[in-house]
């Protein structure tokens, strides 16, 4: 596997920057729970279903409280056109009885504080960690874990190994944006299959050289 050298590491990311210098997630939220809610949901979904599933529910729910009062059930009517719907409104109903009794309704602040909460875990705690406390962190999602060996950013084949090197090897200053950048050229660029070469702008520093 070949991998880039530091350079070539910094101007890819210097290229995707220029390109996005502002990359947002593409969850729709109204608040920082909400985000919460959506990652929880976003596993094996794409965003665009997720925000279909969400639009009518953060309408009436944007709190712990509010969504307790909604209950599993009805939550379950709201999302129940995405994967693995029951186990997901379980802990998120689970998760908003934390949120009431722990932490005041808030959304916590740290690692291990979100990873307490039911149904989450490291890479949907480095979600909000970095979208909402704009923490230098990279979650590690299928788009990544594809894409960062492929560009030759990792020789990983792991979500932590993949985030570890990527901390490791990505300049800081591009830290907080990393992930973004990665996952949405992953999304529409370095597709799965048939990945877009011609349209890449980092295609000539690609290991396999847009071929």
């Amino acid at each position: 596997m070949t991998m880039l050298a530091p350079e070539e590491i910094r101007k890819v990311m210097e290229i995707l920057a220029k390109a996005n210098p502002e990359p947002k997630t593409e969850l729709e939220s109204v608040n920082a729970f909400t985000l919460l809610v959506a990652v929880m949901l976003s596993a094996q979904m794409t965003d665009r279903g997720v925000n279909r599933a969400t639009k009518d529910l953060f309408a009436e729910v944007d709190t712990p409280a509010k969504m307790l009062a909604l209950g599993e059930a009805r939550l379950g009517e709201y999302v129940k056109s995405v994967n693995l719907w029951p186990t997901k409104a379980r802990h998120i109903i689970e998760a908003c009885r934390v949120l009431e009794d722990r932490f005041g309704g808030k959304v916590p602040e740290t690692r291990e504080e979100l990873e307490s909460l039911p149904g989450v875990g490291r890479k949907t705690a480095n979600v909000i960690l970095n979208a909402v406390f704009g923490e230098a962190v990279m979650p590690v999602d299928t788009h990544l874990l594809r894409v960062a060996p492929r560009m030759g950013l990792s020789s990983a084949r792991t979500p932590r190994g993949v985030e570890e090197d990527l901390m490791s090897k990505i300049p800081a200053e591009f830290l907080v944006n990393a992930h973004h950048w990665l996952l949405l050229h992953g999304r529409y660029v370095c597709v799965a299959r048939s990945p877009k070469c011609g349209e890449c702008p980092v295609a000539r520093l690609c290991p396999k050289n847009g071929l």
